[in-house]
């Protein structure tokens, strides 16, 4: 057996053999996509790739591996890395580097293996693999064995950093298309708020709360534009119905600073939700106030 079977980073152990060596052909098959009506990565389009540019595209795998990250980049032109043009070969260059620096952004991460095997397909791609930090045995040339021997990060994980790296190249240029995945959450069926009791029924008028009144300087049966304020918004809540609230004229808490005038009833249901109000809600002329001549000067 070879020396590197006894490195730590080899993924066995055991007895081993060394498979017969077969003899070599006169004529070798063709690759994968040697014709761009067959290819493969020409007939995908573009929304199974997470980030696509005028030239180049990169992918993911289906499904999340062993690695934090594994990536490939393809050139939009159907040639080989020996067929491109200066313009693309340059392109290649900076592409590489783009690409290792954004997979070695994600935490977690300590090394970016790049990686052509020309046997596959004969349209150009590169791999990118990612060797998790601080596993050690992990480190050289058999990165891709273990990839398929580890157990697959958590889908999450493996879409947030999919996101990341679209978005660092989309910084650059291109388009970036991988999302980060939306958070599950589900919203209260019922909420109590001041002056309500959550386990009275549903025609039972509620029990007025004086003491809460009187904090807030409201009537009892009103609500608050304080406590409107907290609150979310009617789609949040689709069992509460509309937050309608109530909002008196006479309350010390809903009249204007200088006593002079009530505020207006017909307020915007957004803004008293909001709890605050613009300043076109506030009247232009109010008692006790003079309006100022415009042909003044100062």
């Amino acid at each position: 057996m070879p020396d590197f079977t006894r490195w730590p980073s080899f993924p066995f152990e055991g007895d081993m053999r060394v498979k017969p060596l077969a003899a070599p052909v006169d004529v070798e098959p063709p690759r994968s996509g040697e014709d761009a009506a067959d290819c493969v990565a020409c007939n995908t389009h573009d929304e199974a790739y997470i980030w696509i540019s005028e030239r180049w595209r990169v992918r993911a795998m289906d499904r999340p591996t062993g690695l934090p990250m594994v990536l490939i980049l393809e050139c939009r032109s159907h040639l080989d890395i020996g067929d491109l043009p200066n313009l693309l070969a340059a392109e290649l260059g900076v592409m590489t580097v783009r690409l290792e620096r954004a997979i070695r952004s994600l935490d977690g991460v300590a090394r970016v293996h790049v990686n052509r095997w020309g046997d596959g397909s004969a349209h150009l791609h590169m791999w990118f693999l990612a060797r998790p930090h601080g596993r050690l045995q992990l480190r050289g040339t058999f990165l891709t064995l273990w990839d398929d021997i580890l157990p697959a990060i958590p889908e999450q994980q493996w879409r947030e950093n999919l996101a990341l790296v679209a978005a660092w190249l989309a910084d650059f240029g291109g388009t970036a298309l991988a999302e980060p995945p939306h958070i599950q959450w589900e919203s209260p069926s019922t909420i109590a708020y001041a002056g309500t009791r959550s386990d009275a029924p549903a025609d039972e008028p509620l029990a007025a709360d004086p003491a809460a009144d009187a904090r807030h300087g409201s009537p009892s049966g009103t609500l608050p534009v304080a406590d409107i304020g907290d609150r979310a918004s009617d789609s949040a809540y689709p069992n509460q119905g509309p937050a309608r609230p109530v909002v008196d004229p006479a309350s010390p808490a809903t009249a204007w600073s200088n006593g002079d005038e009530a505020r207006p009833a017909a307020l915007d249901n957004a803004h008293v939700r909001e709890g605050h109000l613009r300043d076109d809600d506030i009247p232009t002329q109010r008692t006790g106030i003079p309006t100022p001549d415009p042909s003044a000067t100062a």
